[in-house]
């Protein structure tokens, strides 16, 4: 392994600054001091070789004199001859990772966030902070990245540090303090919570932030003719049950199954939407990395696996339906409205009261329509709010059916709180986003339906009385932002998304819709 040589100047807070210690660092990591995350100024000239055989003990503790007398004299003669600033102009226009840097955020956690829209935000949010020469690099391995630049003012680099190890992780990095913000593509577990109740309630509006929309996408091989697949089938398939194609269709060949990892969020999501709390099949291939699992099953004509939408890449994804739902593909707006079977959340987690004022403006840009621009142009689906042209169920309600005729619906449903007309996190920041959207547009409120909807869980006048609540909550605070819808209407567990024989089905049906007369 290449290694450069480094020193920590950190005295006050640094171990190994104040120790003189030698500090390695392999060749294309980030150069900072693993122990304080403050950048190292380069020795190798000083330092030993890889190949030495200098004890250890003994490189890391050595006399440095020469050192820090080199250094000193070196930056009188460039001030003496006016020639600081043009090496700090210098140094301006190209950051590396060995300039002395300034961590102001580390984020920690998911690999489907974190591999691509994790870097892309950084890299925007430092532009929209006013930073110059911003460009990102690899750390010291494929799941980790920095994303530096010069922020106004400043004569050293700023950076962002990204670490996608997989969402369980960014619970571990939160409560070890190894992290600022907590990346997850899936929502945290109670057990999880409970162990941040230091940091607040983590399922709270001020620690829990949806950074956008994904959808689990079940793919095959594109040879593989078959089209679409229910949940039950793919948790068969998954679990062993069905072992080959020919159990399916015209196809036949022993199915291989390729999953992510025990650490991924998109795991943790599929496990809990489709296997049903029974054991993925033993032979599966566990993989880490979500585009060598897309990939995997691109190269394999009897494959199969799951993925984030910007990951389907070369494979074919299947539609996905339920007892007593349509088929639905993994498209925008089926994700958007999260209408999608597999549809789900991707998070951003912070203590409640943040002590890095980084942390809040990251998190408020994340969500701000440029953030959510890049949430979208990374093959996610945004949360800005658009009009979308729908084809209406066969089986809807026949008013609904009528009123719909001449409409368009808005991209995202409003959702709630298990059994009650309190708005869920997503849907009180949605408001603002639904409510901007109308004012740009200068809609009259009189052009607005809202459509209700329950759960199946109930008797029918007790889900029809529930649905016209919701509506009714929504329609308050549009009046409390100076809109008044003009219909509202409840539709109790009429038009279900999803089966109501599960937490997640009944969740998804809760909802409502946001419709725009022409």
């Amino acid at each position: 392994m290449t290694v450069q040589w480094g020193r920590c100047f950190n005295f006050k807070k640094c171990k190994d600054a104040q120790q003189g210690h030698h500090i390695p660092v392999q060749v294309g990591a980030a150069f900072v001091c693993p122990r304080c995350g403050q950048g190292l100024v380069e020795e190798n000239a000083d330092a030993p070789g890889e190949d030495t055989k200098e004890p250890l003990v003994a490189r890391t503790k050595r006399p440095s004199t020469t050192l820090v007398v080199a250094i000193a004299i070196s930056f009188l003669l460039i001030a003496g001859f006016g020639g600081f600033t043009a090496w700090r102009l210098y140094a301006m226009k190209t950051p590396k990772p060995n300039v002395a840097q300034n961590i102001i955020l580390r984020l920690a956690g998911s690999n489907t966030i974190g591999d691509e829209l994790g870097p892309a935000l950084a890299q925007a949010f430092l532009e929209d902070q006013g930073a110059t020469n911003v460009r990102i690099l690899p750390g010291a391995n494929p799941q980790e990245r920095v994303v530096q630049g010069f922020l106004p003012g400043d004569s050293f680099v700023s950076s962002i540090t990204i670490s996608a190890h997989g969402s369980a992780t960014a619970f571990t990095a939160l409560a070890e303090n190894n992290c600022d913000i907590g990346m997850a593509s899936r929502k945290i577990k109670p057990e999880e919570a409970a162990k941040l109740s230091s940091l607040g309630d983590m399922v709270s509006a001020s620690s829990e932030h949806i950074l956008g929309l994904d959808g689990i996408a079940v793919v095959i091989n594109p040879s593989n003719p078959i089209d679409h697949l229910d949940k039950d089938q793919i948790m068969r398939i998954f679990t062993g049950e069905i072992a080959d194609w020919s159990q399916l269709g015209p196809s036949h060949g022993t199915i291989k199954i390729y999953a992510r990892d025990d650490k991924s969020g998109t795991y943790d999501t599929f496990k809990s939407l489709v296997l049903a709390g029974k054991t993925l099949a033993p032979g599966a291939e566990r993989i880490e990395d979500s585009k060598a699992l897309s990939d995997a099953v691109a190269a394999d004509l009897n494959g199969i696996g799951f993925i984030g939408l910007p990951y389907i890449q070369s494979t074919k994804p299947v539609a996905v339906s339920e007892k007593g739902t349509l088929s639905l593909l993994p498209t925008r707006l089926t994700v958007a409205t999260e209408d999608y079977l597999l549809s789900r959340r991707l998070y951003l987690y912070t203590p409640s009261s943040p002590h890095n004022k980084y942390m809040r403006t990251f998190v408020e840009f994340a969500l701000s329509k440029r953030g959510q621009d890049v949430v979208g142009a990374t093959g996610f689906v945004t949360q800005n709010v658009a009009q979308v042209s729908q084809t209406v169920s066969e089986n809807a309600p026949e008013e609904y059916k009528q009123l719909t005729r001449n409409a368009n619906r808005l991209s995202l449903d409003f959702r709630f709180q298990s059994g009650q007309t309190i708005l869920d996190n997503k849907a009180r920041v949605d408001l603002d986003r639904v409510v901007s959207l109308i004012a740009d547009l200068k809609y009259p409120g009189d052009k607005i339906m809202l459509f209700g909807f329950s759960d199946g869980v109930g008797t029918p006048q007790s889900n029809q009385a529930l649905s016209v609540s919701r509506a009714k909550a929504v329609e308050n605070e549009f009046i409390q932002r100076g809109l008044k819808p003009a219909i509202l209407r409840g539709f109790g567990s009429g038009l279900a998304v999803a089966a109501n024989d599960s937490t997640d089905g009944q969740a998804k049906n809760r909802r409502v819709e946001v419709w725009i007369r022409n």
